[in-house]
């Protein structure tokens, strides 16, 4: 099943950038560290041009610290991009992206030239708590649901530094089907958008084979799950937190809500679902596939496409069918 989730506001929060970056001189992307890859926004590039861009590795408390710092070193090693880790809820750390601002663009700041940030990611990615951590009071709306922030908010920082906020957006379409099952998973996909059963399968058939300990650990199996099939290790996990139906069956949804309540919590432990190259993988699978889709769809419209006026035989080519 491919996923996609594209509400109404998102096609304005798309306008307003484009709009709004004209006169940015820093494009901050929020990503989530347990899946750097998945919630990098393709769009912002064609939206934000060559702007330097700062790539902040949120809830980095959640995900796998060594996989964190090859994901950083990844992004690091692209022309004018900058990459830090950050707990959003942490202030001091949090400090640190208005140094890293002013390092890729050394030649803002000042009244007369103030620092001009604009602060993007997708939905709950943590956005708005780190908003409202750095200026010490609650200016953003938070919560744990996709599409909380829905207007552009402009924030003053320091006296040389303004910082906008735009609600979180994804893109028109997922390409990467694996980013589609991640960002499900993470909440940054609103819950009518997919099947949480499936979404739960897909996220145990990595966890089993990345941090089968953990899982076990966690959820207090005897199996080694690593060799079980994923719909028998939610059912397993469904019978130890009692997500029971008549006559002893397992409640399969309410044993993927239980899973992935866990993972997005951090119940499961420090876990991260991609790395750099496993996604350029998956990357590289979804644009051929894309590409594919696209000349059958140019196909397509070739057979159908009415006959013009210039499309049409010329008697005068052809004596004996007019005679």
């Amino acid at each position: 099943m491919a996923i996609q989730w594209f509400p109404g506001h998102m096609h304005l929060t798309r306008k307003a950038i484009a709009e709004r970056v004209k006169d940015i001189d820093v494009v901050i992307e929020l990503l989530d560290a347990r899946l750097p890859g998945s919630s990098a926004n393709p769009m912002l590039a064609e939206l934000t041009g060559h702007r330097p861009g700062l790539k902040i590795l949120n809830k980095q408390d959640l995900a796998d610290p060594a996989r964190t710092a090859r994901w950083i070193a990844h992004f690091n090693a692209l022309p004018q991009v900058r990459a830090i880790g950050l707990d959003a809820s942490e202030t001091a750390p949090a400090r640190r992206l208005i140094e890293a601002c002013r390092a890729l663009a050394p030649n803002r700041g000042g009244l007369a030239k103030p620092m001009r940030v604009l602060i993007c990611g997708i939905p709950n990615v943590g956005k708005s708590t780190l908003i409202n951590t750095l200026v010490g009071t609650r200016k953003a709306k938070t919560g744990d649901e996709a599409g909380i922030t829905r207007l552009e908010q402009r924030i003053v920082l320091a006296d040389d530094f303004y910082l906008w906020d735009t609600p979180g957006v994804l893109w028109p379409r997922i390409i990467v089907a694996r980013s589609g099952y991640n960002l499900a998973a993470s909440g940054a996909i609103g819950r009518n958008a997919f099947d949480e059963e499936e979404v739960a399968l897909e996220l145990l058939a990595y966890l089993k084979q990345a941090y089968a300990g953990q899982v076990q650990a966690r959820f207090g199996l005897q199996e080694e799950i690593a060799d079980l099939g994923d719909e028998a290790v939610l059912e397993a996990i469904g019978r130890r937190r009692g997500a029971l139906l008549g006559k002893g069956r397992v409640n399969l949804q309410k044993a993927a809500e239980i899973v992935m309540n866990e993972f997005r919590s951090g119940g499961l432990g420090r876990v991260t679902l991609e790395t750099p190259e496993e996604f350029a993988d998956w990357l590289a699978a979804g644009q051929a596939a894309e590409a594919e889709r696209e000349a059958r769809k140019a196909a397509r419209s070739r057979k159908v496409r009415p006959l013009k006026g210039d499309d049409l035989p010329d008697p005068a080519d052809n004596p004996a069918a007019s005679s």
